[in-house]
């Protein structure tokens, strides 16, 4: 194995119920306009509310829905511990059934670190949050939970092109009493589950592929979450433990480990 590749499924650990029913989006359409102004406001005041924390932490438990070549319809369960320091530093800790990763960026480089087969690639990144998001997503096909959420501009890149948003209704999530909204754009369909009072933190996001018949979700269940960490710059710096290997990413587009 000289070569380290992510599959795009595997990776957008970033992004459970299944999107709304039918008869449920029918009502909520008739009843409110094509981008109810509400629902607009309630996720920007979430979006702000996270751009203006200097530091937090959050557990995601991810279901990535997948469909056999077969008709069956299977789940791949991943968890994650996230750290982010604004504006240079990242710590993602994912444990799962396709991989157990650790993703570190200390503002200079992102390296990924896979444990069980003592392995890290490392590459030199951008000097922010945001943009070794989109390097890592453009480059080489690897997304961080949650990622859509903590860009500092969130609000505006999850609004572009929607057409259709709306208030659908109180719910609980993890104990935590939320409004449910739900958003629409060609060919993703998003939900998000916000704090209805306290701190407007996100508790659930699922973002459907409406581009395909199978209708495929990945479901996030945000909880644990910590405003203020006491995190040190040294917790984003990965020093290779004893006796692994460096090795390369594997740029989108080519063939091997991990496909």
């Amino acid at each position: 194995m000289s070569r380290l590749k992510f599959r795009r499924a595997a990776a957008s650990f970033a992004l459970g119920a299944l999107a709304l029913s039918a008869s449920v989006a029918t009502v909520v359409r008739a009843q409110t306009p094509a981008v109810d102004p509400a629902a607009a406001k309630i996720l920007q005041r979430m979006t702000d509310y996270l751009a203006s924390l200097k530091q937090f932490s959050v557990h995601t438990q991810n279901t990535l829905e997948d469909v056999l070549a077969s008709g069956q319809r299977v789940d791949s369960d991943v968890s994650a511990n996230v750290i982010i320091s604004r504006p240079n530093k990242l710590l993602a800790e994912r444990k799962g059934d396709l991989l157990s990763q650790v993703f570190y960026y200390d503002g200079k480089t992102l390296t990924l670190y896979n444990p069980s087969d003592k392995v890290y690639a490392t590459e030199a990144a951008p000097g922010t949050i945001e943009g070794v998001l989109g390097f890592a997503r453009d480059s080489l096909g690897l997304a961080v939970p949650v990622g859509d959420l903590v860009y500092r501009d969130a609000f505006p890149l999850l609004m572009q092109d929607v057409t259709f948003a709306a208030v659908v209704g109180k719910s609980v999530i993890g104990g935590v009493k939320c409004d449910h909204l739900v958003f629409s754009r060609p060919g993703v369909d998003f939900q998000v589950w916000i704090a209805d009072s306290g701190r407007p933190l996100p508790r659930k996001y699922v973002v459907t592929d409406t581009g395909t018949p199978a209708l495929l979700s990945i479901v996030t269940v945000m909880s644990d979450w910590n405003v203020a960490p006491a995190v040190a710059d040294a917790r984003f710096a990965f020093v290779p433990p004893q006796g692994a290997k460096r090795i390369e990413f594997m740029r989108l587009g080519a063939t091997g480990f991990g496909r």
